[in-house]
């Protein structure tokens, strides 16, 4: 195993009554690392999870813990914790008796658990709720006693599978930061599954983005955001303008009847590409200062900026813009080299 991988998966593949859910996924997990698993519904994030904690084995590849095979270890024997989206508490109990459960079942010294939940309760900002009742508390409170059941153990890795969907939206980013701290002031494992984009972006050191069973992309959260690998990732990492063009030299591209500088290269000549511009990247101007005009077909004000639909030449770009146009106003858009992102030829 390479320095400080925890976790490989090795050509893991699994089909659930004959359909195939993941194939040959492989990954490598490093020890510390906030890894996010992000996709939509239905591409094997979740079941990606199961491998790690034990919950499901793999028909064929392996799962390697510190470089040793535990494909075939049940959950109980692996350094492993989960949280879960219903988290699964007890409600006879207070929230220091949930969170000293595993303890008790270990059968280890009271001043010791003593010690380890109180640790717990100030790490997750729950001091003076430690004889609270379960279900006198809010959501967000019973994630963070979720939590601090699973790390009270002190696992190597805490897996995480969309803990915050049941959340409003304000707690879901409060708890984003709280977690980030969390894995942080600890440093230990966190693998995060979520069909959240924002949740990745704002969370992790690693987004590994699914689909249909396999991997699209693995990188950091700018690197995907900023330099999507194929239309898929460009679509579903924030919203995208996605175009087809033609890549006619190293830093030189048509699309949208135009030619245009980019910082792309390493294409064949008049190779035939998709190109993406973010809303945010394309620069409102009067129609004669503007790379390409077009016509105000919608805007929507969406609280820091305005979303505007624009119509040029049978294609409708979507600008994201502090300035707001009138349905109807003709208007140019300037697009510069740095916002220009080039990508393989999409078969879809």
């Amino acid at each position: 195993m390479e320095d400080n991988v925890i976790v490989r998966l090795d050509n893991c593949s699994i089909a659930f009554d004959g359909e195939t859910v993941l194939n040959n996924l492989s990954l490598d997990i490093h020890d510390e690392e906030f890894v996010t698993l992000l996709g939509p519904s239905g591409c094997g994030k979740t079941t990606t999870l199961r491998f790690i904690g034990g919950f499901l084995t793999p028909d064929s590849g392996r799962v390697l813990f510190d470089g040793k095979d535990v494909t075939h270890v049940p959950p109980y024997k692996r350094e492993v914790n989960t949280v879960f989206q219903r988290y699964a508490l007890f409600p006879h109990l207070n929230v220091f008796e949930n969170i000293a459960f595993g303890l008790r079942l270990k059968k280890v010294p009271e001043n010791e658990i003593k010690e380890l939940v109180g640790e717990m309760i100030e790490l997750v900002n729950l001091r003076g709720f430690e004889s609270r009742k379960i279900g006198a508390m809010s959501g967000g409170q019973q994630q963070r006693v979720a939590i601090a059941r699973a790390l009270v153990n002190k696992p190597r890795i805490l897996l995480l599978d969309e803990p915050l969907g049941a959340l409003d939206l304000k707690l879901r980013k409060d708890m984003q930061v709280e977690l980030k701290r969390i894995q942080q002031q600890l440093d230990i494992t966190f693998v995060y599954v979520t069909h959240d984009q924002e949740e990745a972006l704002t969370m992790s050191d690693t987004v590994v983005v699914m689909n249909d069973g396999i991997i699209q992309q693995i990188g950091t959260p700018e690197d995907i955001y900023n330099e999507p690998r194929n239309a898929f990732v460009a679509d579903f990492i924030g919203e995208s303008n996605i175009i087809e063009g033609i890549m006619h030299e190293d830093y030189l591209v048509q699309f949208a009847g135009e030619k245009f500088k980019c910082v792309d290269k390493g294409f064949e000549k008049d190779e035939f590409v998709d190109v993406v511009v973010r809303p945010e990247d394309i620069q409102i101007v009067t129609p004669n200062k503007g790379d390409l005009w077009g016509v105000v077909k919608s805007v929507v004000f969406k609280g820091v900026h305005f979303e505007m639909l624009i119509e040029q030449a049978g294609y409708t770009w979507k600008v994201h813009s502090t300035q707001s146009a009138e349905p109807g106003a003709q208007v140019g858009l300037k697009i510069g080299p740095d916002e220009i992102h080039i990508m393989k030829r999409s078969e879809a």
